[in-house]
């Protein structure tokens, strides 16, 4: 059953250095929508009562590997009670983070970075999943300006961060992160370029509701309306 809504949701999965967040808060300044991040721990942890800390260790990651992580049963998507032992568990850490994206994508139009949103919404209507990546010359160039960091000391950035990425979106979703079948658009930030991507990505996102007959309203353009 799908959830209707009136209001869009822009996912965004990126590989590491792609410039995926940077982009991601570009689309937000454009369209005057909030971005959530590192934000999402914030209020899982405001909600919960749990330490962030706990959060920021399971950001996009697992304690552990996959494989034991198997081993331990299929994930479960109800969020346990402050009693239970699972309260603090990888699972219910994900799982009270996929309720606020739930919450967020029901009460405004907005941009969720990472998180597994793009599967956490997956029965949601104008949700669009976007992935965006770049070859990795581009990518440890990115790394290396950014940090300061040495080219191999990038590359092993690079390396280690889409790993751990990836198996924490197989783990809960069951799925390859970088299959492009999850998403609707595929964006190779390096050819197309990281201030020309927002406009790309706004555009296609604008065209898709218009083909369900809706418009999206500029936030920035309401404002400014209002101050005049």
């Amino acid at each position: 059953m799908r959830c209707e809504m009136n209001n869009f949701v822009i996912t965004i999965a990126r590989g590491f250095g792609s410039g995926g967040k940077q982009i991601a808060l570009e689309i937000g300044k454009k369209l005057g929508i909030p971005c959530y991040e590192r934000e999402i721990l914030d209020m899982a942890s405001d909600r919960s009562g749990l330490n962030r800390t706990l959060f920021e260790q399971t950001d996009e990651r697992l304690r552990g590997s996959i494989f034991s992580k198997r081993l331990k049963g299929i994930p479960t998507i109800t969020v346990a009670s402050p009693e239970e032992k699972a309260f603090e568990s990888d699972i219910n850490l994900f799982n009270l983070q996929a309720q606020i994206i739930r919450s967020l994508a029901l009460s405004e139009s907005c941009i969720i970075v990472g998180k597994c949103a793009d599967h956490i919404l997956d029965y949601f209507d104008n949700v669009f999943r976007i992935y965006i990546d770049a070859p990795r010359d581009a990518c440890v160039k990115s790394i290396v300006s950014k940090m300061g960091v040495t080219e191999a000391e990038a590359n092993r950035l690079i390396k280690k961060t889409d790993k751990y990425r990836a198996d924490y979106y197989r783990y809960y979703t069951g799925k390859d992160w970088t299959n492009p079948t999850n998403y609707d658009l595929f964006v190779n930030s390096d050819k197309v370029g990281r201030t020309r991507c927002a406009d790309v990505i706004i555009q296609y996102v604008k065209y898709q509701m218009e083909c369900r007959g809706k418009k999206i309203e500029n936030c920035n353009d309401k404002n400014e309306t209002k101050e005049s």
